[in-house]
């Protein structure tokens, strides 16, 4: 009886053991190991689905920000042309002023030059009625005389009273007829001197005439160029708005792709948390199954040996490195002060790019901020604008041009190499350039040295 108790109790003690080593692992480890290395390869899919988002995004905001400064450069650009185009406004609008005083005062000397023409031709109007009038006197007093028998001095003589008488006589005779021969040549020549005055004062108002119809063409012209000018003044203040508003438009996109990367970063370093969860739950379930595994088959040496050593942690991204192809490109120095030196110099630029309101040779600059900057390195102060460039230094003729020197073309400058060629700051697209120095009209051609 004593032996079967002892029986039954290491049944019972058995059994009770049996039911604590089954239960335990139920309760702990819910899911298997297999169940939980699923739940992990879908948290790393859905990871892995973050990280695809997260670079799109990243992509767009790259697009977006190369339009936010594109929508910029426009804007820089278009605010020169702008500002560039109020100085030839500004510009013409003085010369239209000085032109329509010019032709105000060409008005005025023609005016005056009709008052003297009229008074000219009332003199010559004089002078000739008093040559004709006593032109036929003369002729009446040598009729009379032929009339009369053709009277000579012995008749003249014969008939006088006294020798004082005949004297006083032929004096007569004769101080009447130089008298009528003097007066004769004094308004012959008083009638050719105001014909001929009158003529002068005739080609006089011709030529004044002639300056003031070309002044008036020249003042149309101003007109005409004028109105084109502000039409394109508008036309750049509408281009700077829509650009503005593209780079609004542009920003708020920005921010909205910068705040959306910014919530996936905090996503994808959650779900890279629950995927190490779970890791670390599959590898403590796939423990406790050997564990029980081998205590099922009476292994229970218990040194189960786990492999800790795991490598799948996943990068945050590829981080592409900008590796940036920018060859070094060397310089030669400036050198002396001199038009050939100044042209060499700034022909090593060609190439580099235009920048809206930059003064960098290498880095950018416009048109005004290079011919500034090549000057600069010898040591030569000029201008910031093209405008005050246009009249900077001295004015030399196109013919006589000489390397170094700046043409402005009328809001822009390039510096004269030589050959008809120039070399400037053209545009964003073509950056540093050579062109002919006749590819636009010039305006003038100024000497700095």
């Amino acid at each position: 009886m004593k032996k079967r108790n002892k029986i039954l109790f290491k049944i019972i003690a058995l059994a009770l053991v049996m039911s604590f080593s089954i239960a335990e692992p139920v309760a702990v480890y819910a899911k298997t190991s297999e169940e939980l290395e699923q739940d992990q390869k879908k948290l790393e899919q859905e990871e892995k689905a973050l990280e695809k988002q997260k670079k799109d995004l990243e992509k767009q905001s790259k697009d977006s920000q190369n339009k936010l400064n594109s929508a910029n450069s426009k804007i820089g650009d278009y605010s020169e042309a702008k500002e560039d185009t109020q100085e030839a406004i500004d510009e013409t609008n003085t010369e239209l002023v000085g032109l329509m005083a010019d032709i105000e005062m060409i008005k005025e000397d023609i005016a005056y030059k009709e008052e003297l023409i009229d008074k000219t031709q009332k003199e010559y109007d004089e002078a000739k009625e008093h040559e004709e009038t006593l032109y036929a006197a003369m002729v009446q007093r040598v009729k009379y005389m032929y009339e009369k028998g053709n009277l000579s001095y012995v008749q003249i003589l014969l008939t006088a009273t006294s020798y004082s008488d005949a004297l006083n006589k032929v004096n007569f005779v004769e101080n009447l007829y130089e008298y009528d021969r003097i007066k004769l040549a004094e308004y012959v020549a008083a009638k050719e001197a105001a014909q001929a005055y009158g003529e002068q004062l005739e080609g006089e108002k011709a030529e004044l005439e002639t300056s003031q119809y070309e002044l008036e063409q020249e003042q149309e012209y101003m007109e005409e160029l004028l109105a084109q000018y502000k039409a394109t003044y508008a036309d750049y203040e509408v281009k700077i708005a829509k650009a503005k508003q593209d780079a609004a438009v542009y920003t708020a996109q920005i921010k909205s792709q910068q705040s959306g990367i910014a919530s996936l970063q905090k996503q994808i370093e959650a779900k890279q948390k629950e995927v190490d969860e779970a890791k670390k739950a599959t590898q403590e379930a796939k423990a406790a199954e050997d564990a029980a595994k081998a205590e099922a088959e009476g292994n229970g040496t218990g040194n189960t040996d786990v492999a800790s050593g795991d490598s799948g942690q996943i990068s945050g991204g590829s981080g592409s490195s900008g590796s940036g192809s920018g060859s070094s490109k060397s310089y030669s120095s400036p050198g002396s002060l001199s038009g050939s030196n100044v042209a060499s110099y700034a022909c090593q630029f060609v190439g580099n790019p235009y920048v809206a309101g930059g003064t960098s040779l290498t880095n950018g600059a416009d048109c005004s901020g290079f011919v500034q900057s090549v000057y600069k390195a010898f040591g030569v102060s000029v201008p910031r604008t093209s405008w005050a460039q246009g009249s900077y230094g001295r004015e030399v003729s196109y013919s006589d041009a000489q390397p170094g020197d700046v043409i402005y073309y009328g809001g822009h400058v390039g510096i004269y190499i030589g050959g008809g060629q120039i070399v400037h700051a053209s545009t964003q697209k073509t950056g540093i350039k050579y062109s002919p120095a006749t590819y636009r009209s010039i305006i003038s051609v100024r000497r700095f040295i």
